[in-house]
């Protein structure tokens, strides 16, 4: 579904924050990208729909290469889910609205088969009765729902998610990886930047750990949590599990 090959990244002429970077994530599967801040990792997810260029290598999403001058992005991007660290909803509109526009504007849906969409999909994510709010109306945790919501509208191929929940308090954070784990059992397929390590290791089938722009490690769940291989990634884990 998602495949990377030899992908690089600057960012000016000095700074090269992605260096050849490959793997793939197979339909249906679950891909953990894990690593210290500044290793690369959220600017390699931000890639894998073009919302970042790249410099060398290519991307292939669905057979289609993203990196071709040819391909029509804003047609690939709204097949692809995104769900960013801050939820950027639209504070004018309600939370129905917000799930509706992208349907009717880019997928060319009608009024009431928007709104049908949108409200099953509060109701999956548990807040359907928060459908006539404003964002502001709304906890953090909620929002990031209703951004999850809002991505899954559009039917999407794979759902890419950013740090969902680093910008959360911690009380709210099981609630947004509940519907994350609910997705994944389904058998969406996901890339997942988190240091949510009690997730990563519930439901990624592949855990990518990064460190100064390279993949370090891509190994299976099992392998990464029981004896990963590099001298970097056993501190990363030493660290982040400890706590």
């Amino acid at each position: 579904m998602i495949e990377l090959r030899h992908v690089d990244k600057w960012y000016g002429p000095n700074f090269q924050v992605l260096k050849d970077c490959t793997t793939r994530v197979a339909k249906g599967e679950v891909v953990v990208v894990c690593g210290p801040s500044g290793s690369g990792k959220s600017t390699l997810i931000k890639c894998v729909n073009a919302l970042e260029p790249i410099q060398g290598g290519e991307i292939i999403l669905d057979g289609i290469k993203v990196n071709d001058p040819a391909t029509d992005l804003p047609k690939l991007r709204s097949r692809v889910g995104m769900v960013f660290q801050h939820f950027e909803l639209f504070p004018h509109l309600r939370i129905q609205e917000n799930l509706c526009l992208a349907q009717e504007k880019v997928l060319g849906r009608s009024h009431d088969e928007a709104q049908a969409k949108g409200m099953k999909l509060l109701d999956r994510v548990g807040l359907k009765e928060h459908a006539g709010k404003y964002p502001a109306e709304l906890s953090g945790g909620q929002q990031q729902r209703v951004a999850i919501a809002r991505a899954l509208a559009m039917d999407p191929i794979a759902m890419l998610f950013d740090e969902p929940t680093s910008a959360l308090d911690p009380e709210m954070i099981s609630e947004v990886l509940d519907v994350m784990v609910d997705l994944a059992g389904e058998g969406m397929t996901m890339m997942v930047v988190t240091h949510e390590m009690g997730f990563a290791s519930k439901v990624a089938h592949r855990v990518i750990f990064m460190d100064q722009g390279e993949i370090v490690e891509d190994a299976l769940k099992d392998d990464f949590f029981g004896k990963p291989r590099s001298d970097r990634a056993q501190k990363f884990l030493s660290k982040i599990l400890q706590h």
